[in-house]
């Protein structure tokens, strides 16, 4: 096989894996709530992707190294939105009724 396609396959597959994050970032960023994400998972998921990383700058494999950044930046984004939204969590003595 043409090396060429291999290279055009791992981007494709990147770019899919990656996008499929994009939602989840921007329901939590809609909703102002990370309740329904686990935290430990995204905490191991996104070790496994910093060594993914790793791993792709080491053998230079350009579509693993892009693919790889731009998930984490994705995945700590979610991790920080679900902190950061866990400590603004309303209160029941917040809420005013009408």
């Amino acid at each position: 096989m043409n090396p060429r396609y291999i290279e055009w396959i791992g981007l494709a597959a990147g770019i899919l894996t990656t996008l499929a994050f994009v939602p989840q970032l921007l329901k939590i960023y809609a909703t102002r709530s990370g309740r329904d994400v686990s935290l430990r998972t995204f905490l191991i998921f996104s070790t496994g992707v910093a060594l993914w990383l790793v791993y792709g700058l080491l053998i230079g494999s350009l579509p693993i190294i892009l693919a790889n950044v731009v998930t984490l930046v994705l995945a700590l984004t979610i991790i920080a939105l679900k902190i950061r939204y866990a400590r603004h969590r309303p209160r029941d003595d917040d809420i005013t009724l009408p």
